[in-house]
């Protein structure tokens, strides 16, 4: 049974930092690629980064710069380092496994089917 588990959202003031993190198991960890995505109320969800099973890295342009992707395959956990953020990253932040080992042109698009399996989510709130 495969299970995805984000954690590490909080409450932050603006120019803060936090770290997300998301433990999978289940799946064969080392050869997919893995993402992030959030999504805010009243909106879609969108992609926010994605790193290929050889460590390729992806990024919003809205958090480039500022976001970091990593992934250590002996923990089968994959991070998110958050830097200067701002209130419009509030959203709720989700972790998904691909059923692809890179991140195509289309990564971003959360309805793609290779993203086979989700989080729950973990909420991030950013205070100005």
């Amino acid at each position: 049974q495969v299970q995805v588990v984000e954690s590490g959202g909080d409450l932050v003031q603006a120019g803060g930092s936090l770290r997300l993190s998301c433990t999978a198991s289940g799946l064969t960890f080392d050869d997919i690629a893995m993402g992030w995505f959030r999504q805010a109320p009243g909106k879609e969800r969108e992609g926010v980064s994605c790193i290929s099973r050889s460590g390729f890295t992806y990024y919003a342009d809205s958090v480039r710069g500022r976001f970091t992707i990593s992934r250590d395959n002996a923990k089968t956990t994959l991070y998110l380092q958050m830097n200067n953020l701002k209130p419009e990253d509030t959203a709720s932040y989700y972790c998904a496994a691909s059923s692809l080992s890179v991140c195509p042109g289309s990564w971003s698009s959360a309805w793609r089917n290779e993203w086979r399996y989700w989080g729950q989510g973990t909420v991030v709130t950013v205070s100005s």
